[in-house]
């Protein structure tokens, strides 16, 4: 992942005004989810995955986990396993987004992700 995680990758193949909404996301082994949400905001770059049925709720993925963005497939290329995407702290609610406690587990569950790859 970026050294920033609220940032997307530069080689990614993530642009400016690409709408993710309802892309598939995929995790090294296998479907997770679609988007439902984005932010692209300098700094603050994050996409909500809905899980669906599997996880049964929505979670906060750091930009800088995308790897790849393949807009004829329509999908979203995760750095992390399905594990590690079912392990993440739980994203509830907009309010949520904006608590800094909250933020700091996320940041720190995703630097972790990414040092044990």
């Amino acid at each position: 992942m970026a050294d920033d995680l609220w940032e997307y990758s530069p080689t990614c193949g993530h642009r400016t005004g690409m709408d993710l909404a309802g892309w598939s996301v995929m995790a090294t082994d296998g479907f997770v989810g679609r988007v439902d949400e984005q932010s692209e905001d300098a700094g603050d770059a994050w996409l909500v995955l809905d899980a669906g049925a599997w996880i049964f709720g929505k979670l906060l993925i750091p930009a800088s986990a995308v790897v790849r963005c393949e807009p004829e497939a329509r999908t979203v290329r995760l750095a992390l396993t399905r594990g590690q995407v079912e392990d993440a702290p739980q994203h509830l609610s907009e309010t949520e987004r904006a608590d800094g406690q909250y933020r700091e587990d996320v940041a720190a569950y995703f630097a972790e992700a990414a040092r044990s790859r």
